[in-house]
């Protein structure tokens, strides 16, 4: 058995100046040294040897086992360290070179003026309406009826509004004031939101109107809410937006859900008030339209008009960033075009 153990002993030496990778060595070490190797089936056989022959046998094994397991460390290590250097030699990177352009998609300048005026009215203490109490398709009811417009208002003609399939009264909204309606529906004043949103209407596509685009409505009910804390608001709204040397004026209006109304106006920012093709020669811009709350509209969603007031106000998002960044057609905000897109 002596012989036995150093004639395997000699092969696994043989084996291993063969050896010419780590998965080699891998194999010669499953060959001789696993549970199912050489030397483990020898060393099972010692129990049929006498005492004095298990002692001398024993000890040659495990004395040849650790040589060859020093051996098979040795020779592992050695390669470990050769391939290592090899794959770094191969795979090495020159930090010096420049790194390959990923191009990173961009916000929507619409989207960006969306986030930007709804963070102001946040931080005027406004909330936003849920998005499912703001529908696309809307009915006739929320988007004309309860806000006080009278059966044959021009506006609910197809000329300017559009009608669905789906039934006579189901439209495509053409405010986000329907949204407003259903929050005082649910909510008890003090009521204070923003609606933002998509709107459709049956427009001339030119350079300053397109039959869709984006519009914030706000609404805030209380007791004793005034007009002077309309313009409040406002002016602050817009010194946040255009910064502090913007003049703004208030123009009496008319809307059907609001009384006294009002269209707010800021210096025109392309010429600086000093009249120009934009502004018609006036020096001023419309931005937003706005007023104090009609009673009808109060009574209508079950709040009693002599015991609170409130003003409500619309703007579209289009017009304000074309204002802010000197933008001078609407339809650039639709085409897709990164020349344009990349600015922002």
């Amino acid at each position: 058995m002596k012989e036995q153990l150093e004639k395997i002993y000699a092969l696994a030496t043989q084996d291993l100046s063969k050896a010419a990778s780590i998965n080699d060595i891998e194999e010669i070490k499953n060959k001789y040294l696993s549970r199912g190797g050489e030397f483990n089936a020898i060393k099972k056989g010692l129990k049929d040897l006498s005492d004095e022959d298990k002692r001398i046998v024993g000890a040659l094994a495990n004395e040849i086992t650790q040589k060859l397991e020093a051996s098979i460390k040795a020779k592992h290590d050695e390669f470990y360290v050769k391939e290592l250097n090899e794959k770094l030699q191969n795979d090495k990177i020159d930090i010096t070179l420049p790194g390959k352009f990923i191009p990173q998609g961009k916000v929507h300048p619409i989207t960006m003026t969306i986030n930007e005026i709804s963070s102001i009215f946040q931080s005027l203490g406004f909330s936003l309406i849920p998005s499912e109490l703001s529908p696309e398709v809307e009915t006739e009811y929320y988007n004309f009826d309860m806000l006080n417009f009278p059966t044959d208002h021009p506006s609910k003609d197809m000329q300017d509004t559009f009608y669905t399939s789906v039934a006579s009264n189901v439209i495509l909204r053409s405010q986000t004031s329907g949204a407003q309606i259903r929050a005082m529906e649910m909510q008890k004043p003090p009521i204070r939101v923003i609606s933002p949103g998509r709107v459709y209407r049956n427009e001339n596509i030119n350079s300053r109107k397109n039959n869709f685009f984006h519009q914030i409505e706000g609404l805030y009910v209380d007791k004793e809410v005034t007009f002077g804390d309309l313009k409040g608001i406002l002016n602050e709204f817009i010194r946040k937006y255009f910064g502090e040397s913007r003049p703004t004026r208030f123009r009496t209006s008319f809307f059907p859900f609001t009384e006294p109304s009002a269209e707010i106006d800021v210096e025109c920012i392309m010429c600086e008030g000093k009249g120009c093709r934009t502004c018609s020669n006036t020096g001023w811009l419309e931005i937003l339209g706005a007023g104090i709350v009609d009673p009808n509209v109060l009574e209508g969603v079950n709040i009693d008009s002599e015991v609170y007031s409130g003003f409500a106000f619309g703007m579209g998002v289009e017009r304000l960033a074309m204002l802010k960044y000197a933008i001078d057609d609407i339809r650039l905000f639709f085409t897709n075009d990164e020349r344009f897109l990349k600015q922002f």
